[in-house]
């Protein structure tokens, strides 16, 4: 089972080159089941019934789970299902179109306003490495709206301070984001005065690296992102994806098109990109409401 569950973790990193988020949902998934299917003396994942994955759902929702949880772990099944029988283990899937859950309400993701932005990239001080870096990621991630994992899979080569962008292959194909004049003046200012005291490796290729001089990790960014938040006073609740969130409706918000927005975000599909035009249209209402006399 546990091999199984190994090799499908390694399709979806190095076939489908799916992001580190879909990779670890996935297979937070699958383990879960696979420890359900344990606590059933299930002992191999491939010979389970429609009736068992029933069964893996009701207890489930009798455990709380929430509506979005459950569709998201339906999902997860049934694509390493799809895995299981497209690579010659399986020929029928236990998880049938008959199987299904109540998704829920889907919450819009929050995002940031103009001013809580700015309050938010004035707090790091230039006055130190640290403080230069700081301010150098927090603009790249607003300039750009790269996921978390592609800011810090970037490396030295991936900036072209000369034409202002940035190259990001973090998704299926690389992609050219212009930096704003802000964001090009903080990266150049890092880059050409402070991370060569920062690196321990001359050899280091990582654009951002943290205080000990190796690449700068997830949790590493998170932390300095919710310090900051806590400088700035910020109550909402930001995590590195809030800015990606906010990048998405500003340009909307200020006349992009959802064609050149998907292309920026990397999004392989529209309909996650016309989420934004949701949370756009949302606004509006909520200022017409507020706003107009007669609402």
């Amino acid at each position: 089972m546990l091999d199984l569950i190994q090799a499908y973790e390694t399709y979806l990193v190095k076939v489908k080159q799916s992001s580190a988020n879909t990779v670890s949902s996935y297979m937070r998934d699958i383990r879960q089941f696979s420890g359900w299917l344990e606590s059933q003396a299930v002992a191999d994942i491939l010979t389970v019934s429609q009736e068992q994955i029933t069964d893996y759902f009701a207890w489930l929702q009798k455990s709380g789970k929430s509506g979005s949880t459950v569709s998201r772990s339906l999902a997860s099944l049934k694509n390493f299902y799809s895995y299981a029988i497209s690579s010659g283990f399986l020929e029928v899937s236990p998880v049938s179109a008959e199987i299904h859950v109540e998704r829920g309400e889907k919450k819009l993701p929050q995002i940031l306003s103009g001013r809580e932005v700015e309050l938010l990239l004035s707090q790091p001080s230039c006055t130190d490495a640290k403080g230069f870096r700081d301010k150098a990621m927090l603009e790249v991630m607003y300039a750009t709206g790269i996921r978390v994992s592609e800011l810090i899979e970037l490396n030295v080569d991936d900036v072209n301070l000369d034409l202002g962008i940035i190259r990001c292959s973090g998704s299926r194909k690389s992609r050219a984001i212009p930096l704003y004049p802000a964001a090009l003046r903080s990266v150049s200012a890092y880059l050409r005065n402070v991370r060569g005291t920062m690196v321990s490796d001359p050899a280091e290729t990582a654009l951002f690296v943290n205080v000990g001089g190796a690449r700068m990790s997830r949790q590493g960014f998170w932390k300095i992102l919710k310090h900051y938040q806590g400088k700035a006073g910020i109550e909402k609740d930001i995590t590195p994806h809030t800015l990606r969130h906010s990048f998405a409706v500003h340009l909307l918000e200020n006349g992009a098109d959802l064609g050149s927005l998907q292309e920026l975000m990397g999004h392989c599909d529209i309909s996650s990109t016309q989420v934004y035009t949701q949370m756009v249209n949302q606004k509006l209402k909520s200022v017409y409401d507020k706003c107009h006399p007669k609402a």
